[in-house]
């Protein structure tokens, strides 16, 4: 069953390659292009949002942020989204592109960390509708026949 929402718990931008991750208040996602001020955003990437849940990053002893995630969620089975799912965080709509593959740098994190993670590391998205993403705003996992999937739609 799918949940009707969940919440965000922290928010994340990437200033630079290999530079510490900013915590933020709020972020703004930019349609079809990622995170506003993160180093990683790019048209048309699939890559453009990355979305992790709290309770995996609490049962590996790990914090918000430290995977290099963009939106911490909690409340949300992030494992149970598919490539094409849509959700909605606060005024922000994203599509689900794919699952996200620990790099050898999770490792730099914690030894073992890389292998620990996998299957488990989030899921990136790419941003359908510009909006503002908070902490504390809900999140909404979208079915093909809700109306609020009109991209036009606030």
């Amino acid at each position: 069953m799918k949940p009707s929402a969940a919440t965000v718990v922290a928010l994340f931008r990437c200033p630079g390659h290999r530079a510490p991750m900013e915590p933020m208040n709020e972020l703004w996602a930019e349609a079809n292009w990622g995170i506003r001020g993160d180093a990683h955003a790019r048209p048309d990437s699939s890559r453009q949002v990355l979305l992790m849940d709290l309770e995996t990053l609490e049962a590996l002893s790990l914090w918000p942020g430290a995977v290099r995630e963009n939106v911490t969620l909690q409340g949300f089975p992030l494992h149970q989204l598919r490539p094409g799912d849509r959700i909605r965080i606060g005024d922000a709509l994203l599509e689900i592109t794919k699952p996200c593959t620990p790099c050898a740098r999770m490792d730099e994190i914690r030894p073992g960390l890389q292998e620990a993670l996998r299957g488990r590391r989030g899921v990136l998205a790419r941003v359908l509708q510009s909006g503002w993403i908070r902490c504390g705003d809900p999140v909404h996992w979208l079915k093909p026949s809700d109306p609020s999937l009109d991209e036009g739609s606030s």
